[in-house]
């Protein structure tokens, strides 16, 4: 599970910082612990390889964390490969100090990623968050914990989030992401398809970990994620609220289930050869502006 979170981390970040850049001769990258840290170091290492990037530009890394002097000299090694343009602060305590931190940091007003591990979801706490411009947050917590009501009333516009479910019987923990800008949260959710995969994420034959989905289901993430369950829901939500663009439902898929924007492309290719909804126009391009509607009759959900 740690492998998972750190990878999400580190993918996240290989996403944010060019575009922090060159948005901005500033940015901020926030990383708060109520455990341990151990994703800090791998998030180092990332800013490292931006090294090049960073001229002329500022970036403070603020590592909010409990524990005594073995974080600082956990990170020193990485940190001495920073160049001049990082400034690296560890400060002791759990996330609840965030707001504190990040104002004393100076980082309103400019890109901000704040990685919340572990810590409880407060109002003042993500609103700390949202003093970015941009503001994008990652939030981790235990699988009881709601995190998409939280940011979505901190004002995130874009939410998504997915319980991750270890398939050896540990404790599933929940991810959440929350931005305004619709390209970093299909970053956010290419990253979950494919750290399953990668080889520095320890797996058997059928993947260290399952996502359940918002809507309930588990989904083995082993391999390409299986249309089924996402046509189910496609489909209920045509049923729901009625006709939808092929835009309306590619935003749902994005924000409302653990699949990416542009798997509901391929489900609602299914549904439609399937006969279970039909399109306007018929022909051409299946585009965003296509309208998609339920065919009235027997239910059309898949077992699959």
């Amino acid at each position: 599970m740690d492998a998972v979170l750190r990878e999400l981390l580190v993918r996240q970040l290989d996403h944010w910082l060019p575009g922090a850049l060159h948005r901005s001769r500033r940015a901020t990258l926030a990383l708060s612990y109520a455990g341990d840290p151990g994703t800090a170091e791998a998030a180092l290492r990332v800013v490292a390889g931006f090294a090049d990037r960073l001229r002329g530009r500022r970036l403070t890394v603020l590592v909010l964390a409990g524990g005594g002097p073995e974080v600082p000299a956990r990170l020193g090694a990485v940190e001495a490969t920073l160049p001049a343009d990082v400034a690296v602060h560890v400060v002791p305590g759990d996330p609840a100090r965030l707001p504190v931190v990040l104002k004393a940091a100076g980082a309103a007003g400019a890109p901000l990623l704040t990685l919340v591990d572990g810590g409880a979801p407060d109002p003042a706490l993500l609103a700390a968050t949202t003093t970015g411009r941009p503001a994008e947050v990652l939030l981790t917590a235990a699988a009881t914990v709601a995190l998409r009501p939280a940011l979505t009333a901190a004002g995130f516009p874009l939410v998504a989030e997915v319980e991750l479910v270890p398939v050896d019987g540990s404790p599933a923990r929940r991810v959440a992401f929350g931005t305004g800008l619709d390209k970093s949260l299909e970053a956010f959710k290419d990253a979950l398809w494919a750290v399953a995969g990668s080889d520095d994420v320890p797996a058997d034959g059928s993947g260290a970990i399952r996502y359940r989905d918002p809507a309930g289901g588990l989904l083995d993430v082993a391999g390409p994620p299986a249309a089924g369950p996402l046509r189910d829901e496609l489909l209920d939500e045509l049923t729901r609220h009625g006709p939808r663009t092929v835009t309306e439902l590619r935003r749902h898929a994005l924000t409302a289930t653990a699949y990416r924007a542009g798997d509901a492309g391929r489900a609602l290719t299914e549904l439609l050869d399937t006969g279970a909804v039909t399109r306007d126009p018929e022909h051409g391009r299946l585009g965003g502006d296509v309208l998609i509607s339920v065919v009235p009759g027997p239910d059309a959900r898949s077992t699959a």
